[in-house]
């Protein structure tokens, strides 16, 4: 079983050069935020509102959002939209470090995004208090750690694109499917670890 001072090490050794940060920019940070619970150490997940105008509408995600003008750097990005969205206060204390960036592609007409993880360690799950900003974040929910890397977990989710329904590979858990870019960050996380993702995302 991972223990926070193995992804302390891990994260620490990896030689990882972020996102070089430009407010003016397409960038955008997520929070993978770890916590003890009754299952040894359990990762935090937030299923997003149903908008219109949100292309990740309802999906699992790790709390986060773009850049904005006042952000100094990639991490305040995560900091500042884990507060808005889900109150819980990151601090420097809290931060073990970053995961690799990712380039997300989008359409021809739109920018290309850059996104930057990074990890946190917040203690204990019982002193973990939440408050969802309701028209960015319907639920937010914990995972255990073996949850997430047991190959039983793994299912298929079918999503829609451009009238097509097309198949993809994912982590059940309860009702929802952790699938696309998600998955492909704890992927990352999975192999900083050492450990074998259950799923080729």
């Amino acid at each position: 079983m991972i223990t926070i001072n193995e992804i302390h090490t891990a994260i620490n050794d990896q030689d990882h050069e972020p996102a070089v940060h430009d407010t003016s920019a397409s960038q955008a940070s997520v929070a993978l935020i770890i916590a003890e619970g009754e299952s040894g150490l359990e990762i935090c997940f937030i299923r997003r509102s149903e908008r219109e105008d949100d292309p990740w509408s309802g999906h699992v995600a790790f709390p986060g959002g773009r850049v904005e003008v006042e952000d100094i750097c990639a991490n305040t990005v995560a900091e500042r939209e884990t507060k808005e969205e889900i109150g819980i206060h990151l601090v420097e204390n809290h931060r073990i470090g970053p995961l690799p960036i990712r380039q997300i592609e989008r359409s021809a007409a739109i920018e290309n995004m850059v996104l930057s993880p990074f990890v946190y360690h917040i203690g204990s799950r019982d002193q973990v208090v939440t408050s969802c900003d309701p028209m960015e974040v319907a639920e937010v929910f914990w995972v255990p750690v073996t949850h997430l890397f047991d190959t039983e977990s793994v299912s298929d989710h079918v999503f829609s694109i451009r009238g097509s329904n097309m198949t993809f590979p994912g982590i059940k858990v309860g009702d929802h499917i952790i699938w696309g870019l998600t998955l492909r960050i704890l992927g990352s996380f999975a192999q900083l670890m050492g450990y074998e993702s259950p799923v080729n995302s």
